[in-house]
């Protein structure tokens, strides 16, 4: 990870005197130092493994939540926005029955910032395990520059990634009434934009894991300093705006502990800017930024979930 994520890291939680003096120092000598790329932690694959991954994870299921191979299944989906004179590929992996979308309710899972699906993997699988084996379908991307996708991933290209999923859902068969999208982290930026501004399917619930407030609350909170978000990032990225346009029923989960995305400056402000039809918050006690289904324990988390989009 880069300067910025690592100050985040190693001097948010403690707000060090000398955290902040060295990114001070940092910016007097790189004048405005530009920071948007370091908001993708993208990293490359040659190939997606699963539940052969050996690589970094949050937390493994056992084997009860496993997931036949017949319902796996990992493709390619064309991302283009308006004004791009070509398509990227970028790569999906949708868990259930494909021939079944038309008829299934679906979570749209939009992950964080942290490698690609092969990371976010037991996250999917566990989604997918929601009150009971694959009772709703979840489809998940790696936006471009993450995992074997193409291109390099933007603020523009977080949404038109994400369309380009809900595209192949809606071709699929989906209809609104049964689209849910879950944003966790960085992807609760393109699940709260498209639920605000709808493009080609409008979801009916919205959930947000670990929402940020905007990107200039996370300068202002990786800091510590009395700078304006605009001399180190170029992101209009803003939950807490965004939020108070979306009027479907909202699920907030946030953890208590979260040194990354601090919860009140960044979650509970997504919450209370809500002004919609439904909310519901759960402040998870002892959960750091990636440890809410885990702190929380799985079935605890999953029938959270569940009852949520099942009742509301």
């Amino acid at each position: 990870m880069k300067i910025f994520f690592l100050y985040q890291h190693f001097f948010l939680s403690g707000k060090t005197k000398a955290g902040t003096l060295i990114f001070a120092m940092t910016l007097s000598f790189s004048s405005c130092l530009r920071l948007d790329d370091n908001l993708y932690n993208k990293t490359k694959l040659t190939e997606y493994k699963l539940d052969n991954y050996t690589g970094e994870v949050d937390f493994t299921l056992d084997y009860s939540y496993h997931i036949p191979d017949s319902l796996v299944h990992v493709f390619t989906l064309q991302s283009q926005s308006n004004d791009e004179s070509s398509a990227t590929n970028i790569y999906a992996l949708y868990i259930g029955n494909i021939n079944t979308i038309a008829s299934d309710t679906v979570i749209m899972y939009c992950h964080g910032n942290k490698d690609h699906m092969d990371f976010y993997w037991q996250r999917a699988k566990l989604l997918a395990n929601t009150k009971s084996k694959n009772r709703f379908g979840v489809l998940m991307i790696d936006y471009r520059g993450f995992g074997m996708s193409e291109g390099e991933p933007t603020e523009d290209a977080l949404y038109t990634d994400v369309e380009a999923g809900l595209k192949w859902l809606k071709n699929s068969g989906l209809t609104n009434d049964r689209l849910v999208i879950y944003g966790f982290s960085m992807g609760t930026a393109p699940a709260t934009k498209l639920s605000a501004e709808p493009r080609s399917l409008k979801p009916c619930k919205l959930i947000l894991e670990a929402p940020f407030a905007s990107a200039e609350v996370m300068v202002q909170d990786a800091t510590g300093l009395a700078l304006p978000g605009t001399c180190v990032t170029d992101l209009k990225i803003n939950n807490g705006e965004e939020i108070k346009s979306v009027q479907q029923p909202f699920f907030w989960i946030h953890g208590v502990e979260d040194d990354f995305l601090n919860i009140t400056t960044h979650g509970e402000v997504v919450y209370a800017n809500y002004k919609g039809t439904y909310k519901e918050a759960h402040r998870i006690p002892n959960a750091g930024h990636s440890s809410i289904p885990s702190t929380m324990g799985f079935l605890n988390y999953t029938n959270a979930i569940g009852d949520f989009i099942t009742q509301h």
